[in-house]
Protein backbone atom coordinates (compact mmCIF):
# COMPACT_ATOMS: atom_id res chain seq x y z
CA UNK A 1 0.00 0.00 0.00
CA UNK A 2 1.18 3.67 -1.03
CA UNK A 3 0.16 6.30 1.76
CA UNK A 4 0.86 10.41 0.85
CA UNK A 5 -0.68 13.66 1.38
CA UNK A 6 -1.41 15.79 -1.08
CA UNK A 7 -2.61 19.56 -0.47
CA UNK A 8 -4.88 21.36 -2.56
CA UNK A 9 -5.15 24.57 -0.99
CA UNK A 10 -3.46 26.06 1.65
CA UNK A 11 -4.45 23.75 4.99
CA UNK A 12 -6.44 21.65 2.55
CA UNK A 13 -4.94 18.43 2.13
CA UNK A 14 -5.84 14.60 0.67
CA UNK A 15 -4.62 11.52 3.01
CA UNK A 16 -4.16 8.75 0.42
CA UNK A 17 -4.42 5.45 0.74
CA UNK A 18 -3.75 3.58 -2.52
CA UNK A 19 -3.89 -0.36 -2.86
CA UNK A 20 -1.22 -2.61 -4.27
CA UNK A 21 -2.16 -2.71 -8.01
CA UNK A 22 -4.03 -6.32 -9.01
CA UNK A 23 -4.22 -7.36 -12.66
CA UNK A 24 -7.89 -7.39 -14.04
CA UNK A 25 -9.05 -5.42 -10.87
CA UNK A 26 -9.81 -1.86 -11.07
CA UNK A 27 -10.92 -0.34 -7.86
CA UNK A 28 -13.60 2.18 -6.82
CA UNK A 29 -12.87 5.68 -4.97
CA UNK A 30 -14.01 6.84 -1.80
CA UNK A 31 -13.58 10.05 -0.41
CA UNK A 32 -14.04 10.54 3.38
CA UNK A 33 -15.00 13.23 5.45
CA UNK A 34 -14.66 13.56 8.75
CA UNK A 35 -17.19 15.08 11.30
CA UNK A 36 -16.30 17.89 13.70
CA UNK A 37 -19.46 20.39 13.94
CA UNK A 38 -17.34 22.61 11.32
CA UNK A 39 -15.01 23.25 14.16
CA UNK A 40 -12.54 21.25 14.13
CA UNK A 41 -12.09 17.73 11.79
CA UNK A 42 -12.27 14.19 13.82
CA UNK A 43 -9.85 11.98 11.83
CA UNK A 44 -8.32 10.11 14.20
CA UNK A 45 -11.97 7.95 14.67
CA UNK A 46 -13.77 9.18 11.57
CA UNK A 47 -10.98 9.59 8.71
CA UNK A 48 -8.13 6.98 8.36
CA UNK A 49 -9.86 4.25 10.02
CA UNK A 50 -12.70 4.68 7.87
CA UNK A 51 -10.40 4.29 4.75
CA UNK A 52 -8.88 1.60 5.80
CA UNK A 53 -12.30 -0.23 6.66
CA UNK A 54 -13.45 0.40 2.89
CA UNK A 55 -10.04 -1.03 1.48
CA UNK A 56 -11.24 -4.75 1.82
CA UNK A 57 -14.09 -4.08 -0.09
CA UNK A 58 -12.56 -3.12 -3.31
CA UNK A 59 -11.86 0.51 -2.85
CA UNK A 60 -8.89 2.85 -2.98
CA UNK A 61 -9.49 5.81 -0.24
CA UNK A 62 -8.34 9.92 0.22
CA UNK A 63 -9.34 11.17 3.91
CA UNK A 64 -9.86 14.82 3.27
CA UNK A 65 -9.40 17.17 5.86
CA UNK A 66 -11.47 20.44 5.15
CA UNK A 67 -11.87 24.08 6.24
CA UNK A 68 -13.29 24.64 10.03
CA UNK A 69 -13.53 26.79 13.14
CA UNK A 70 -14.93 29.75 11.09
CA UNK A 71 -11.68 30.49 9.11
CA UNK A 72 -13.52 31.06 5.67
CA UNK A 73 -17.80 30.62 5.34
CA UNK A 74 -18.98 28.78 2.89
CA UNK A 75 -18.92 27.86 0.35
CA UNK A 76 -14.89 27.45 0.87
CA UNK A 77 -15.75 23.48 1.32
CA UNK A 78 -18.00 22.54 -0.97
CA UNK A 79 -14.98 24.32 -3.49
CA UNK A 80 -12.58 22.09 -1.63
CA UNK A 81 -14.84 19.03 -1.81
CA UNK A 82 -15.15 19.66 -5.57
CA UNK A 83 -11.61 20.34 -6.22
CA UNK A 84 -10.47 16.67 -4.09
CA UNK A 85 -12.95 14.98 -6.42
CA UNK A 86 -11.35 16.49 -9.57
CA UNK A 87 -7.66 15.18 -8.31
CA UNK A 88 -8.89 11.79 -7.39
CA UNK A 89 -10.51 11.42 -11.16
CA UNK A 90 -7.75 13.61 -12.53
CA UNK A 91 -5.25 10.81 -11.20
CA UNK A 92 -7.74 7.82 -11.84
CA UNK A 93 -5.15 5.72 -13.91
CA UNK A 94 -2.60 6.66 -11.22
CA UNK A 95 -4.50 5.34 -8.37
CA UNK A 96 -5.81 2.69 -10.18
CA UNK A 97 -9.47 3.29 -9.91
CA UNK A 98 -12.47 3.73 -12.51
CA UNK A 99 -13.11 7.25 -12.74
CA UNK A 100 -17.35 6.81 -12.92
CA UNK A 101 -17.24 5.10 -9.69
CA UNK A 102 -15.91 7.61 -7.20
CA UNK A 103 -18.11 7.58 -3.88
CA UNK A 104 -18.17 10.35 -0.99
CA UNK A 105 -18.87 9.38 2.90
CA UNK A 106 -19.02 11.83 5.33
CA UNK A 107 -19.61 11.94 9.06
CA UNK A 108 -22.21 14.16 11.47
CA UNK A 109 -21.26 17.74 9.81
CA UNK A 110 -19.01 15.71 7.35
CA UNK A 111 -22.26 14.14 6.21
CA UNK A 112 -23.61 17.86 5.37
CA UNK A 113 -20.79 18.46 3.84
CA UNK A 114 -20.64 15.08 1.59
CA UNK A 115 -24.10 15.50 1.11
CA UNK A 116 -23.91 18.87 -0.58
CA UNK A 117 -20.95 16.78 -2.68
CA UNK A 118 -23.92 15.30 -3.92
CA UNK A 119 -26.60 17.74 -3.88
CA UNK A 120 -25.09 21.11 -4.21
CA UNK A 121 -22.51 20.07 -7.06
CA UNK A 122 -24.02 22.66 -9.61
CA UNK A 123 -23.25 25.34 -7.33
CA UNK A 124 -21.44 28.58 -9.52
CA UNK A 125 -19.07 29.53 -7.36
CA UNK A 126 -17.42 25.91 -7.84
CA UNK A 127 -16.92 26.50 -11.64
CA UNK A 128 -15.77 30.14 -10.69
CA UNK A 129 -13.07 28.42 -8.86
CA UNK A 130 -11.91 25.24 -10.60
CA UNK A 131 -11.53 24.99 -13.91
CA UNK A 132 -13.25 21.59 -15.00
CA UNK A 133 -16.10 20.20 -17.14
CA UNK A 134 -19.57 20.69 -15.83
CA UNK A 135 -20.61 17.66 -13.61
CA UNK A 136 -17.14 16.66 -13.28
CA UNK A 137 -17.30 17.42 -9.56
CA UNK A 138 -20.58 15.11 -8.93
CA UNK A 139 -19.91 12.05 -7.05
CA UNK A 140 -21.70 8.24 -8.06
CA UNK A 141 -23.20 8.24 -4.73
CA UNK A 142 -23.29 9.89 -1.67
CA UNK A 143 -23.11 7.66 2.29
CA UNK A 144 -24.16 9.87 4.88
CA UNK A 145 -23.72 8.91 8.67
CA UNK A 146 -25.77 10.72 11.49
CA UNK A 147 -25.47 13.69 9.11
CA UNK A 148 -26.29 16.71 10.08
CA UNK A 149 -28.84 17.86 7.13
CA UNK A 150 -30.99 21.29 8.14
CA UNK A 151 -30.70 23.61 10.83
CA UNK A 152 -34.18 23.53 12.18
CA UNK A 153 -32.95 20.18 14.00
CA UNK A 154 -28.83 21.23 14.18
CA UNK A 155 -27.81 24.77 13.90
CA UNK A 156 -24.90 24.94 15.82
CA UNK A 157 -22.57 23.01 12.83
CA UNK A 158 -24.51 26.25 10.60
CA UNK A 159 -22.97 28.75 12.56
CA UNK A 160 -19.84 27.46 12.11
CA UNK A 161 -20.00 26.84 8.46
CA UNK A 162 -21.22 30.32 8.00
CA UNK A 163 -18.98 31.97 10.08
CA UNK A 164 -21.83 33.67 11.76
CA UNK A 165 -23.24 33.72 15.60
CA UNK A 166 -26.86 34.44 13.90
CA UNK A 167 -27.04 33.94 9.87
CA UNK A 168 -30.22 35.16 8.08
CA UNK A 169 -32.89 32.82 6.69
CA UNK A 170 -31.61 32.97 3.27
CA UNK A 171 -27.92 31.96 4.67
CA UNK A 172 -29.51 28.62 6.40
CA UNK A 173 -32.05 28.10 3.59
CA UNK A 174 -28.97 28.21 1.09
CA UNK A 175 -27.30 24.97 3.17
CA UNK A 176 -30.62 22.87 4.06
CA UNK A 177 -30.14 20.26 1.59
CA UNK A 178 -33.56 18.69 2.14
CA UNK A 179 -34.37 22.41 0.31
CA UNK A 180 -32.12 21.26 -2.62
CA UNK A 181 -32.78 17.65 -3.52
CA UNK A 182 -33.88 17.62 -7.17
CA UNK A 183 -33.59 14.92 -9.86
CA UNK A 184 -29.87 15.28 -10.39
CA UNK A 185 -29.28 14.52 -7.19
CA UNK A 186 -26.35 11.92 -7.04
CA UNK A 187 -28.07 8.79 -4.63
CA UNK A 188 -27.69 8.58 -0.95
CA UNK A 189 -26.75 5.81 1.13
CA UNK A 190 -28.12 7.33 5.01
CA UNK A 191 -27.24 5.59 8.65
CA UNK A 192 -28.89 6.98 11.55
CA UNK A 193 -29.88 6.53 15.19
CA UNK A 194 -33.12 6.85 16.50
CA UNK A 195 -32.06 8.40 19.67
CA UNK A 196 -29.14 10.42 18.58
CA UNK A 197 -28.41 13.16 20.80
CA UNK A 198 -26.23 15.29 19.27
CA UNK A 199 -27.84 15.27 15.73
CA UNK A 200 -31.20 14.81 15.61
CA UNK A 201 -33.18 11.21 13.41
CA UNK A 202 -34.83 13.70 11.92
CA UNK A 203 -32.31 15.55 9.63
CA UNK A 204 -31.82 12.18 7.99
CA UNK A 205 -35.74 11.93 7.76
CA UNK A 206 -35.99 15.15 6.33
CA UNK A 207 -33.44 13.84 3.76
CA UNK A 208 -35.06 10.99 2.90
CA UNK A 209 -38.30 12.10 2.24
CA UNK A 210 -36.94 14.93 -0.12
CA UNK A 211 -34.99 11.82 -1.74
CA UNK A 212 -38.47 10.24 -2.35
CA UNK A 213 -39.98 13.84 -3.43
CA UNK A 214 -37.56 13.65 -6.23
CA UNK A 215 -37.45 10.27 -7.28
CA UNK A 216 -34.10 9.60 -6.71
CA UNK A 217 -32.80 6.39 -5.17
CA UNK A 218 -31.51 6.09 -1.46
CA UNK A 219 -31.00 3.82 1.16
CA UNK A 220 -32.16 4.62 4.48
CA UNK A 221 -31.00 2.40 8.11
CA UNK A 222 -32.40 4.03 11.09
CA UNK A 223 -31.37 1.57 14.64
CA UNK A 224 -32.64 2.17 17.28
CA UNK A 225 -30.14 2.69 20.10
CA UNK A 226 -26.73 4.31 19.71
CA UNK A 227 -25.34 7.57 20.47
CA UNK A 228 -23.67 10.40 17.95
CA UNK A 229 -20.48 9.36 16.80
CA UNK A 230 -20.46 5.83 16.67
CA UNK A 231 -17.81 5.71 13.60
CA UNK A 232 -16.94 1.63 12.65
CA UNK A 233 -19.02 0.62 15.66
CA UNK A 234 -16.40 -1.81 16.58
CA UNK A 235 -13.13 -2.17 18.83
CA UNK A 236 -10.89 -0.04 16.49
CA UNK A 237 -12.88 3.28 16.90
CA UNK A 238 -15.08 2.44 20.13
CA UNK A 239 -12.74 3.93 22.23
CA UNK A 240 -13.04 1.34 24.95
CA UNK A 241 -16.76 2.83 25.48
CA UNK A 242 -19.43 0.15 24.72
CA UNK A 243 -21.86 2.20 24.01
CA UNK A 244 -20.10 3.15 20.55
CA UNK A 245 -19.39 -0.71 19.85
CA UNK A 246 -22.19 -3.01 18.34
CA UNK A 247 -22.15 -5.52 15.98
CA UNK A 248 -25.49 -5.04 14.19
CA UNK A 249 -24.22 -1.53 13.49
CA UNK A 250 -20.82 -2.47 12.27
CA UNK A 251 -22.47 -3.72 9.93
CA UNK A 252 -22.64 -0.74 8.04
CA UNK A 253 -19.57 -0.78 5.90
CA UNK A 254 -20.54 -4.25 4.13
CA UNK A 255 -24.21 -2.67 3.60
CA UNK A 256 -22.87 0.18 1.92
CA UNK A 257 -20.29 -1.34 -0.29
CA UNK A 258 -23.60 -3.67 -1.71
CA UNK A 259 -25.28 -0.21 -2.36
CA UNK A 260 -22.50 1.09 -3.82
CA UNK A 261 -22.25 -2.21 -6.37
CA UNK A 262 -25.81 -1.94 -6.70
CA UNK A 263 -25.60 1.71 -8.19
CA UNK A 264 -22.52 1.30 -10.44
CA UNK A 265 -24.25 -1.99 -12.00
CA UNK A 266 -27.66 -0.95 -12.34
CA UNK A 267 -27.46 2.66 -12.30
Amino acid sequence: MTVERITLFENVYLDVYISDKIDGFERKAILVIPGGGYSCVCSDREGEPIAQAFIPYGYNAFVLHYTVDKKQPFPTQLIEVAEAIKHIKDNSEKYGIAKEKVFVVGFSAGGHLAGCSGILWKHPQIYEKISMPYSYNKPTGVMLMYPVISPVHHGFSFNNLLCKEQPTKEELNSVSLEKHVDSDSAPAFVFHTSNDEVVNVKNSLSLANAYSDAGVKYELHIYPDAPHGIALANSITDCGKSYWNDPAMAEWVRMAAYWAENITENG
